[in-house]
């Protein structure tokens, strides 16, 4: 019985050394890792300061110049004329309405 106590106290010991010593490289590991970027890195204030000249195109990712960009912009801002025939549109209109109201008043048969 002393000997069986004994081996699980020396069990327990190099369990609890050997977990000691992997939390203690794995918190060292990720030291490296946390370096300064490079100096040929332009920092974020500088960054921050530039103008830009150039853009992509939200549709096709081309580049596209500052005017082209702006015109482009202009365009996306115009709401094209709605594509779907009236009766489409109230059709939806009641379907969607009819689900809020079912919402509210479950006890219907809408």
């Amino acid at each position: 019985m002393a000997r069986l106590k004994t081996r699980q106290r020396i069990l327990l010991l190099v369990l609890g050394v050997s977990t000691g010593i992997l939390v203690w490289l794995s918190s060292h590991w990720g030291t490296a890792v946390m370096a300064l970027p490079p100096p040929e890195d332009t920092p974020e204030e500088i960054l921050r300061t530039e103008i830009i000249l150039d853009a992509r195109s939200p549709i096709d990712g081309k580049f596209l110049t500052a005017a082209e960009y702006v015109e482009l912009q202009e365009q996306l801002q115009v709401n094209p004329p709605p594509k779907l025939n009236a009766n489409i549109r109230q059709n939806i209109y009641l379907i969607r309405l009819r689900k809020a109201i079912l919402q509210f008043l479950p006890f219907l048969d809408l």
